[in-house]
């Protein structure tokens, strides 16, 4: 799925319709007004192309209407299904920002060379992103710049300059 980006995730059908509600996995909701077509990748991988015809907000989630979709069994073949737009789509970040799946899969190494591990996932606490990194254990690193001095998506690397008892617990 690397050529595609997931903004959402079918939770479940609603209604008699053929609406799903859906989790938001995009920082940017609003990416969903004008966008007409999306790809739908399937538990099993393989892909569906659907066209959006309605889109709203509901309770801290989106409920979608798709065309062709048109019944709650309808909409159950979509439950899991991760709603996706070509990568070349994504929304333009800052500099110094990224996408959470190009963090996952990065080797994590320290400045002095040591490899730690590779990002699992990017974890939100609030007020600092935490990568979580599979390596000789868990380690939980805070995704700032002060810790996570230079981040190579090109090469998959991040270098850490981590303070004195961080990778050792």
């Amino acid at each position: 799925m690397s050529d595609l980006v997931a903004v959402a995730r079918i939770a479940k059908p609603r209604g008699l319709k053929g609406e799903v509600i859906a989790d938001i996995l995009t920082d940017f909701p609003e990416r969903f007004e004008g966008l007409k077509t999306v790809i739908a990748v399937m538990p099993d991988e393989s892909r569906r192309e659907l066209t959006l015809e309605n889109h709203w907000f509901q309770s801290g989630r989106m409920v979608l209407k798709f065309a062709g979709v048109n019944s709650i069994e309808d909409g159950e073949t979509l439950r899991n299904a991760e709603i996706c737009v070509p990568e070349s789509d994504a929304v333009d970040l800052d500099e110094g920002e990224y996408f959470d799946w190009q963090l996952v899969g990065c080797r994590v190494v320290t400045i002095s060379g040591k490899e730690i591990g590779k990002v699992r996932e990017l974890m939100r606490t609030g007020a600092t992103e935490i990568l979580v990194v599979d390596g000789e254990k868990e380690y939980l690193i805070p995704f700032a710049e002060a810790i996570c001095t230079e981040v190579d998506i090109e090469n998959g690397v991040i270098l850490i300059d981590p303070p004195e008892g961080l990778l050792e617990f």
